[in-house]
């Protein structure tokens, strides 16, 4: 077995602000279930950790878009409540954010982490309509082991998965190369759970839409892993793009994911949180495309960030700046250059 400190899978030797980054969250965290309307501690089982939590937007809600996140935590460790900062994202974009629990291993093997995940959008899909959501328009996002849970939720293309699209951050989708690494002694990922659980090896609802993420400054088995998904989703025929997020790593990708810094189009403001709202992000009703090509959004002034008029989230000034992904255009100049490029996907519709 590698040396422990050579081990491109733990997390705690290739990010040295691992603990500040965590305690970071979590304080956001529970900022965010102080401020935004929520309900906590929905059961959609009988198991003490089947539960979830709802977020909402603020005003009325009908038909409203739906969003789930699943967390990380190698399956191991970490809950949803570490991960309810990431609801100011999904409402900040009109959606309803299901941050979702699970139980964890080696308590529990992963039979039973897959089943609890699917029995949770399962829940989503028969009662969110009630809570004002529109189970017609749901996406969902996880960050490293929830990545890898998220794939679960479309892998049959035998049927409709029900969800317009996905983002996986820092997946896991080959747990192969896992069994020899740290979690060996800590999880014991069998042979059965490898063939079972691998996303590699799997089939995909071909309807779904999916964002492929990871940090630029993850580890080899992270970029590998992720340009091996992309091609085998693309040979089934979904529609995939894949992003590195420029000086981010395996953690710093999923809390920046969730930041609303940009004054005007706010579930923007790091390359990842641009990332994360082009799963987020509604069409508008003039049917315009938002692209952001080789360029972070937090560089550019507020008047870059732009909607078509009738949105009153932006300035005058914004809406005339929709052309920016023009070479010429002047605020072009100003912006950092990223490593990597990609049209805005529309996965949320517009509540009409």
């Amino acid at each position: 077995m590698r040396e422990m400190a050579k081990d491109p899978f733990r997390t705690l030797d290739h990010v040295p602000e691992f603990d500040d980054i965590v305690a970071e969250i979590r304080r956001r965290s529970a900022e965010t279930r102080a401020k935004i309307p929520m309900i906590a501690d929905v059961a959609y089982g009988a198991g003490h950790a089947e539960t979830l939590d709802l977020f909402f937007p603020e005003g009325r809600r009908d038909r409203l878009p739906v969003h789930i996140f699943i967390h990380g935590g190698y399956w191991r460790m970490f809950s949803k409540t570490d991960y309810s900062y990431v609801a100011g994202c999904v409402t900040k974009a009109g959606a309803i954010a299901v941050i979702m629990g699970y139980a964890l291993m080696p308590a529990v093997r992963m039979a039973t982490i897959v089943d609890q995940i699917r029995r949770a959008k399962r829940w989503v899909d028969e009662h969110i309509e009630s809570h004002g959501g529109d189970p017609g328009k749901l996406t969902v996002s996880g960050h490293s082991a929830g990545a890898h849970l998220a794939t679960m939720l479309f892998d049959d293309d035998s049927r409709p998965s029900g969800l317009k699209g996905a983002l996986l951050l820092g997946g896991i989708y080959d747990l192969r190369p896992l069994q020899e690494s740290f979690l060996a002694p800590e999880i014991a990922i069998t042979d059965e759970e490898v063939e079972r659980f691998s996303p590699i090896d799997h089939r995909f609802d071909p309807s779904v839409t999916v964002q492929i993420s990871v940090g630029a400054d993850e580890t080899p088995p992270f970029h590998s892993q992720a340009a091996a998904f992309a091609e085998h989703l693309k040979n089934q025929g979904l529609g995939v793009s894949r992003t590195s997020l420029a000086r981010v790593n395996h953690m710093s990708s999923v809390r920046d994911s969730g930041h609303t810094r940009h004054r005007c189009c706010p579930v923007f403001g790091t390359s990842a949180g641009i990332c994360f709202g082009s799963v987020l992000i509604r069409r508008n009703r003039a049917g315009f495309d938002m692209r952001c090509q080789g360029t972070t959004m937090k560089a550019l002034p507020a008047s870059v960030c732009a909607a078509p008029k009738g949105n009153s989230s932006c300035t005058e000034a914004g809406r005339a700046s929709w052309a920016y992904d023009r070479p010429s255009h002047p605020a072009r100049r100003q912006a950092k250059p990223v490593t990597w490029a990609y049209r805005w996907s529309a996965l949320l519709p517009s509540n009409e």
